[in-house]
């Protein structure tokens, strides 16, 4: 049951407006505080200053025409592939070049030492290239059986 009362639209350029209850149109930006561990929690509106104009707890209290919206607005700003398979590793130490497939093509990575594999909420982890990028794996449990056993020798 949406719970705020906000209102919002694009306008003629695609940009995202927030209409408040005084009938102000402003364009703002949704940025996630949480965007790994509670993409659904925690957004932030914030207008072209840079400023916070909104406040949102949960993607949940928000009537669907919103949270889709903000939705598709986030997504295309997310900028963290998800391997979906891991195709080969140099070595089962590190440090290690990994093949992998993503949801953007594959591509290889360098993984410099465990602590390079970060464990998030939900059997998900963060990996941090030697490289500079960061990819996700949303749910190690899903990934298939050889990129599952070749990710269990480095955890």
């Amino acid at each position: 049951m949406p719970t705020t009362h906000l209102k919002l639209s694009r306008d003629s350029f695609g940009r995202l407006l927030m209409t408040d209850l005084r009938a102000v149109e402003e364009v703002v930006t949704p940025v996630r505080a949480f965007p790994l561990a509670a993409p659904s929690e925690g957004i932030s509106l914030v207008g072209s200053d840079g400023h916070e104009r909104r406040w949102i707890p949960h993607l949940d209290e928000l009537d669907e025409a919103s949270r889709e919206l903000i939705r598709t607005e986030l997504d295309s700003r997310d900028m963290i592939p998800e391997i979906r398979r891991i195709v080969a590793v140099s070595t089962f130490s590190t440090p290690s070049h990994w093949t992998v497939e993503t949801d953007r093509g594959p591509t290889n990575l360098l993984l410099r030492s465990e602590d390079d594999l970060r464990r998030l909420p939900d059997n998900g982890l963060l990996v941090a290239s030697g490289q500079g990028p960061h990819f996700l794996i949303k749910d190690r449990n899903a990934l298939d059986k050889p990129s599952r056993k070749i990710l269990d020798r480095f955890l």
